[in-house]
């Protein structure tokens, strides 16, 4: 299962492209800003699935949204409990 998750824009690269932290650490990845209306600015917040930002969020969307992943990795739910 794949999850499209959000992140904070922390620079605007070449045309096309941005750089986004993920989660609260140093962990920085480069994704695709192309499928967006317009390109998104440092601070703003994007929902990304393969390196593709989706869509931009209200920045209280993000921060509810990733305090709902935070409890879901609090609890263990990673699916591999799962019954087939």
């Amino acid at each position: 299962m794949c999850l499209a998750v959000p992140v904070r824009v922390v620079e605007a690269l070449e045309e096309g492209r941005i750089k986004v932290r993920i989660g609260e650490g140093e962990s920085f990845m480069e994704v695709s800003s192309l499928l967006l209306p317009e390109p998104p600015r440092p601070g703003e917040y994007v929902i990304v699935h393969a390196g593709f930002a989706l869509r931009t969020l209200d920045p209280d969307e993000a921060r509810e949204s990733l305090a709902i992943f935070h409890e879901i990795a609090a609890l263990g739910l990673d699916g591999s409990t799962a019954k087939s």
